[in-house]
C-alpha cells in the first residue's frame, strides 16, 4: 500500500496528514501512527519505516503494514470499550500495551475514532502520550463525518 497523496484534499485533510507525519517524525521512538474510524477503517496513516533507508527488523511495525496497525488499534479499542462497559468505568481515554519489543498506544479522538501509535520499547511513554493528546486536541474538532469520508476515499484510492 502506498501513502495517499495530499494533492486535491481539503485544507483540513492536508492539515491532519501534516500533524500525523509530524507526530511520527518529531517524537523519538515512534515507528508508525494511524487514525481509525469508529467502524474500524483506516483514515490516516504515517509510517516512516517505509520512507527511510534502514534495515528492517522485527520491531519495525506489525508485519510492516499500516493496515495491520489499524486492525490492532481497532481491536484494542473495541476490547477496552467493552471492558469499560462491564466495569461501569465510563469512557476509555487511553490504552497502552507494553511488550518486550515495542509498545502500542491507543487514544480516543472523537465519535469513536482512535489514534494508534506503535513505538519502541524504550520510548518515553509520557512524551508519546503528550504528543498524542496534542494531536487529539487538534484533530478532534475537525474530524467531521465529511472529513472522515474524504480521508476514507483518499486511503481507498491509494491502495
Amino acid at each position: 500500500m502506498t501513502a495517499p497523496s495530499t494533492f486535491g484534499l481539503s485544507t483540513e485533510a492536508r492539515n491532519l496528514h501534516w500533524l500525523l507525519s509530524n507526530l511520527v517524525e518529531e517524537v523519538p521512538g515512534v515507528h508508525s501512527v494511524t487514525v481509525v474510524s469508529s467502524d474500524g477503517l483506516m483514515l490516516l496513516s504515517s509510517d516512516p519505516g517505509h520512507h527511510r533507508a534502514k534495515e528492517a527488523g522485527p520491531s519495525d511495525g506489525p508485519k510492516g503494514s499500516s493496515a495491520d496497525l489499524a486492525t490492532i488499534v481497532s481491536g484494542i479499542g473495541s476490547l477496552t470499550v467493552g471492558a469499560a462497559k462491564l466495569m461501569d468505568g465510563g469512557g476509555v481515554k487511553q490504552t497502552m500495551v507494553a511488550m518486550d519489543e515495542g509498545s502500542v498506544f491507543v487514544m480516543s479522538i472523537s465519535d469513536g475514532s482512535l489514534l494508534g501509535v506503535h513505538a519502541t520499547p524504550d520510548c518515553d511513554m509520557s512524551v508519546v502520550a503528550y504528543h498524542m493528546a496534542l494531536f487529539v486536541g487538534r484533530a478532534g474538532h475537525v474530524l467531521t463525518p465529511e472529513l472522515r469520508s474524504e480521508l476514507r476515499t483518499s486511503m481507498e484510492s491509494a491502495q
